[in-house]
């Protein structure tokens, strides 16, 4: 999955990164939503996510956009001055599955190849229990 930040404005940096990696830690522990990988660049991020069948790929993107972006402001307030009192991220995004034409190597060498200057943020690993 990736999400833009509203009006693509630079706003990830060492200390936003790391909230919000933390706020994906946590989200793991309350949902069945596995990040394998958490990259960015200043105005966008990647997330490679694997999660169980029941979830539809449209509620992980509502609750991962909605508890990143509301924990980030609410940690972060200065970046409401910035992206001028709006919420976090565009109303778009893009998301692809692993499938058949699409491993998770191929993925993974995806989301890397994106950006100006791509920032790993978190590596994991495929969750193998999750069912």
């Amino acid at each position: 999955m990736v999400f833009p930040a509203k009006y693509r404005k630079k706003v990830f940096n060492e200390s936003v990164d790391e909230t919000l990696k933390n706020i994906c830690e946590e989200i793991s522990c309350r949902y069945e939503i596995n990040f394998i990988e958490i990259g960015n660049d200043e105005d966008h991020v990647h997330f490679l996510i694997q999660s169980v069948p029941t979830l539809s790929v449209t509620k992980i993107v509502r609750i991962v956009k909605s508890i990143t972006a509301r924990e980030i402001l609410k940690k972060h307030p200065e970046l409401k001055e910035e992206l001028w009192g709006g919420s976090l991220w565009t109303s778009g995004f893009y998301v692809n599955t692993v499938g058949q034409y699409a491993n998770e190597e191929i993925i993974k060498k995806y989301v890397r190849n994106q950006g100006k200057e791509y920032n790993t943020i978190h590596q994991g690993q495929l969750d193998l229990e999750l069912t």
